[in-house]
């Protein structure tokens, strides 16, 4: 396995173990057979430099993409500007679309400060251990999205299997997280991706609202990632 996969693994059977009142025997094991909760850091980052040769990979795959499949030019484009995980994206995009045919994509979106307002739909985008609050996408993006056809979770990664091959969404997360490092700091940036860490400072003294320049210094960096994209 994986060593995310593993770990999700191993917790889920300390849940179990728990449930059964045996969590002694399953901690013995653990043990006995050396097994390891999590990966170090230092292995995450080895690994994420031998995955990527070429740092414009990313976004010569997006551009593969929407060449071939053009249906997806804007969904790729959603996902590259905003660095949201694909299932929140993949939600967001069609709700954009439902609300907008509904008449009612202002309860949503707001355009004149160019936000996603997803903490407005808890039940989609506040889950339990992942969430994202906001988003800021140009307005002209959002139009156009407006105006297309939902989408489906298998249905993009079956056509993306067909014709593209390898799967590169989640590295769209990355580099948007990265470029974004130029413009942004630390805090902003996780606040964007949505998350809160357990820090004093980011649990009770991080506002965005306070920082008046957050949108424009953000704006810079979707300008730059859409630059990279034509």
């Amino acid at each position: 396995m994986s060593n995310s996969k593993r770990r999700h693994v191993i917790k889920a059977l300390s849940s179990l173990s728990k449930f059964l009142g045996m969590h002694e025997d399953f901690l013995r094991l653990v043990k006995n057979y050396g097994l390891k909760w999590s990966v170090q850091n230092d292995d995450l980052i080895i690994a994420r430099f031998s995955k990527t040769v070429n740092p414009n990979e990313v976004f010569d795959w997006i551009r593969k993409v929407k060449t071939v499949l053009p249906e997806l030019s804007d969904f790729l484009d959603f996902m590259a500007v905003t660095g949201m995980r694909f299932l929140e994206a993949l939600a967001s995009y069609n709700l954009i679309i439902k609300l907008a045919r509904e008449g009612r994509l202002s309860e949503y979106y707001d355009p004149e400060k160019e936000i996603l307002e997803h903490y407005k739909f808890k039940e989609l985008f506040l889950r339990k251990t992942k969430k994202v609050f906001i988003s800021f996408v140009p307005r002209e993006l959002v139009e156009k999205i407006s105006l297309n056809e939902g989408l489906t979770f298998d249905s993009i990664f079956k056509k993306v299997q067909r014709h593209i091959g390898k799967m590169k969404f989640s590295d769209i997360r990355e580099l948007h997280g990265t470029l974004l490092t130029r413009y942004l700091n630390e805090a902003e940036i996780n606040f964007i991706h949505g998350r809160i860490s357990s820090s004093v400072f980011m649990r009770n003294y991080f506002n965005p609202i306070w920082i008046t320049d957050l949108k424009e210094r953000a704006m810079k960096g979707i300008e730059e990632i859409k630059s990279r994209l034509s």
